[in-house]
């Protein structure tokens, strides 16, 4: 999988013997420009956007996302805990499948609640009944699967074969949509406008008997709207036919789009040697601190990264396999030329690490987790937000 992110912006100048390592570093700049690119495609196209949280749960700057955007989404009870207490506007949250012990209070915090099935949602009427009683006000909707398929990777295709995400819009009746007043569907992972309009085209003449019950319909994540070479005002001529043609308020919940290109991961090589190439450990793994890299698989961008091209040419040094210092041997990040002699405690960063880099680091080995800091790189103001201890790793454990 090729990522097509990887612009270093502000962070071509960022000292990075400033902070520990490993550590992410957040840029708040990098990430208001990203949240006005979304907030102009929002009042331009009459539409809402929410923040998916699975891709980018910072809460430290909730403050700055509820400048821009019109609330967040979230994947089940913890999520929309953490939506309530920090971040402000609509909570929608969507499960694959809810416990039944969860849902009453994923009733009282949601505005949305998105199921994935007309049977789950068949199951629970009488929580949905007795929260209703109880005055909480909240909407139910359907997670559809459009049955067409974008994804370049199928493990991160909600629309590959047997996919579990979302019901499959074939089987779909209009017994299903009783008390339904919202349709999502995601389908998309970093793409452009044109994989969206072709998935409307296939779905459209699908649903669209239902246009007159529903009130919104949610075009979910995965639009790389942030990136510079975006089709945006494609993108918004799109979402106002779209909403003129349904009469349904737009939703798009955009994640990766919240923090493009907003934040380093920072780390060091700890030590080097050879065995039929040059090889490191650094600080940074793979599998606890990046697991994208392994399960997508993709090769991150790194900071100020020498060209493969000119070492080809037989000029300068070999590329340098990095990995991390877990016992997995799968625990590779890449070839890579640095650029500062690859040696013990040479520091280098990894390019677009804010989203999905940071909610899946793991402790695996008792690898530490990496420290998280928030750079103003206009102040030129930097924070340390968070560090993590041994106790931490001891105390999720027993």
């Amino acid at each position: 999988m090729e990522t097509r992110a990887g612009d270093p912006g502000a962070f071509a100048q960022f000292d990075l013997s400033r902070v520990d390592s490993p550590a992410f570093v957040v840029d708040v700049q990098k990430l208001r420009s990203n949240l006005k690119v979304l907030a102009d495609i929002r009042d331009s196209a009459g539409i809402k956007v929410l923040a998916a949280l699975k891709a980018f749960s910072m809460w430290r700057v909730a403050p700055v996302v509820a400048e821009y955007l019109d609330g967040v989404c979230t994947s089940g009870l913890w999520e929309a805990l953490l939506a309530a207490e920090h971040y402000q506007g609509e909570i929608a949250t969507y499960c694959a499948a809810y416990k039944a012990e969860d849902l009453p209070e994923i009733l009282r915090l949601s505005d949305h609640v998105i199921f994935n099935s007309p049977g789950q949602h068949a199951r629970f009427r009488p929580q949905i009944e007795a929260a209703r009683a109880q005055g909480e006000l909240f909407d139910i909707a359907l997670r559809i699967n459009p049955l067409h398929a974008e994804g370049e990777v199928p493990r991160y295709d909600p629309c590959a074969p047997h996919s579990r995400l979302g019901f499959p819009v074939d089987q779909l009746r209009d017994e299903h949509l009783e008390g339904v007043t919202g349709l999502h569907f995601h389908t998309l992972c970093e793409q452009d406008f044109e994989p969206l309009q072709r998935t409307w085209e296939s779905l459209r003449p699908r649903i669209e008997r239902f246009f007159p019950q529903l009130e919104w319909l949610n075009f979910g994540g995965g639009h790389h709207v942030t990136r510079a070479d975006y089709q945006r005002e494609d993108l918004i001529e799109f979402l106002k036919r779209v909403k003129e043609e349904t009469g349904c308020q737009i939703y798009l919940e955009p994640g990766e789009a919240v923090a493009l290109d907003a934040g380093i991961l920072v780390g060091t090589v700890l030590d080097t040697h050879w065995n039929g190439m040059p090889l490191a450990i650094t600080d940074i793994s793979a599998t606890c601190h990046m697991p994208d890299v392994i399960e997508a698989p993709y090769r991150p961008a790194m900071l100020g990264e020498l060209p493969i091209d000119e070492y080809e040419d037989g000029q300068g040094d070999a590329p340098v396999r990095l990995g991390g210092p877990s016992c997995l041997a799968g625990d590779v990040i890449g070839d890579y030329r640095l650029p500062v002699p690859c040696e013990p405690g040479a520091r280098f960063a990894f390019l677009d690490q804010a989203h999905y880099s940071m909610v899946k680091t793991t402790t695996f080995n008792g690898v530490p987790l990496p420290s998280i800091w928030l750079w103003d790189s206009e102040a030129d103001a930097l924070e340390r937000v968070r560090s993590f201890s041994y106790q931490d790793f001891r105390d999720r454990l027993s």
